[in-house]
């Protein structure tokens, strides 16, 4: 996997800004650079807006336009258009993933902070082998298709190390009972997450049952902060049927950062998770 921050998709959407950023500091509308170029005005728009990458002979005419000239400068934004295009791990199974989950891939891989509340199972980042296979069974796959689901998910998870982005799990305590695979699996899966949660980056936190009624309840979701920068982060919304993915800012994000913060003042400490499992795997033992 390649460092934090270098992923294609990463590069790509610096160099969209960077781009946008040169613009506006000539205060020159999209039209007039298509004009001047004599580009259509829907090749800049794409261009910004991420949908299509550049070709470098573009991008060297828009950067001279753009009055970007050192040599430094150019080549540092050419190396971008060029990582942009560099296929990332889970190209070898986009014929098994849909474009929205390719993109919220390539957003994940880009993250420097995550911040996830799951009501009914554990996240993907958190699930073991056994865990998976038992969740892949559901559907309709084939074998091989479920064995390359657990290979992608799997591969997700080396996200959780030294250098992976700081991410905070915040878990129903419900999703320690709900059995998914059989016993053995389910100890796996909470001897997994015990082990995880020693990770210095990462942070598992309960949401008791006793904390009633909250509005974590609304949805599983996921926030992807994707730099320091305020409002840079992108939004998963599970749904029944189809996650959402949201890419821009809006109201329905912005609530669900502020229903985050909200959990975390009512979600139980950290340190006490690995109590917690402990407790449910002696539970488990003498249920056999």
């Amino acid at each position: 996997m390649s460092p934090r921050g270098e992923t294609p998709q990463s590069e790509h959407r610096r160099l969209r800004v960077a781009l946008r950023d040169a613009r506006d500091a000539l205060h020159l509308t999209q039209k007039e650079v298509a004009d001047a170029l004599e580009w259509s005005s829907s090749k800049i728009i794409r261009i910004e807006s991420g949908s299509v990458g550049i070709s470098v002979t573009d991008l060297k005419a828009l950067l001279l336009h753009y009055r970007v000239t050192d040599a430094n400068e150019v080549d540092r934004m050419v190396t971008m258009a060029r990582a942009s295009k560099k296929a990332a791990w889970w190209q070898e199974h986009r014929e098994l993933l849909t474009q929205d989950f390719i993109t919220f891939l390539g957003l994940e891989a880009s993250a420097v902070r995550m911040k996830q509340f799951q009501g009914l199972l554990f996240p993907g980042l958190l699930q073991s082998r056994s865990y998976i296979k038992a969740l892949l069974a559901l559907g309709d796959n084939t074998p091989e298709q479920e064995r390359r689901g657990v290979e992608v998910r799997l591969k997700r998870q080396e996200l959780i190390s030294d250098h992976g982005p700081e991410i905070s799990f915040i878990i129903d305590e419900s999703v320690l009972y709900r059995k998914v695979g059989d016993a053995a699996a389910m100890r796996e899966q909470l001897e997994k997450v015990k082990e995880v949660a020693e990770h210095p980056r990462v942070s598992i936190r309960v949401m008791p049952f006793a904390a009633g009624v909250h509005k974590g309840m609304k949805s599983s979701f996921e926030i992807l902060e994707l730099s320091d920068e305020p409002g840079d982060y992108a939004l998963l919304l599970e749904q029944p049927y189809k996650d959402q993915l949201f890419q821009v800012v809006n109201d329905e994000t912005k609530e669900f950062v502020d229903i985050f913060s909200e959990l975390e003042k009512i979600a139980l400490p950290a340190t006490e998770t690995p109590r917690m499992i402990d407790e449910r795997l002696k539970e488990m033992g003498r249920e056999r």
